[in-house]
């Protein structure tokens, strides 16, 4: 056999071989569905796409916030524990210095996410939509950003009106 046929012979041998490698698989794992990646598809969009139903008030928030959220972030909002940002921002900032905090944030639909995803601290993703809306009510209280009667629910969240929204900068606005 010349040099010519036996790599012609080993390439096959190499193809086939490797087709039948490819389909066969170590079996770990399960396939996913549809309801697994809905209970992973929370994200929440600065428009309130993704808002899910419930609401609250400030109100409602205080006595949440006092149970779960004060041993962390401190009475109010102001001292949390050591390494924690305050989610009260001091009454006057300016738009480079501002705390990275809640008043930071472009839009109230990003304090809803952020919460939502990583809160309470030891156990995230544990507060029901209604202890969600009634937190954000509070904590945008807290800043006065909406009145202590306001209620937040999937409509009036992301028409709130953040006092660092119109500070940030597009940076390449022709990449949007």
């Amino acid at each position: 056999m010349s040099t010519r046929n036996a790599l012609f012979a080993l390439s096959l041998a190499f193809a086939f071989g490797a087709g039948t490698a490819v389909a066969e698989t170590p079996g770990l794992g399960k396939p996913i569905n549809e309801a697994d990646i809905t209970a992973w598809n929370i994200e929440v969009l600065p428009d309130g796409t993704g808002l899910p139903a419930g609401s609250g008030t400030p109100t409602q928030g205080a006595a949440i916030y006092s149970q779960k959220c004060a041993i962390c972030h401190g009475e109010n909002g102001v001292n949390p524990a050591a390494g924690i940002l305050p989610l009260v921002a001091p009454p006057k900032f300016d738009r480079i210095d501002a705390l990275k905090t809640v008043t930071y944030y472009k839009y109230a639909t990003t304090l809803f996410d952020v919460v939502r995803r990583s809160m309470p601290y030891q156990m995230p993703k544990t507060l029901t939509n209604d202890e969600l809306y009634a937190l954000s009510a509070y904590i945008l209280s807290l800043n006065k950003i909406i009145g202590e009667n306001d209620v937040m629910d999937a409509k009036t969240l992301p028409q709130v009106k953040m006092p660092n929204r119109d500070n940030f900068i597009i940076w390449a606005p022709d990449k949007i």
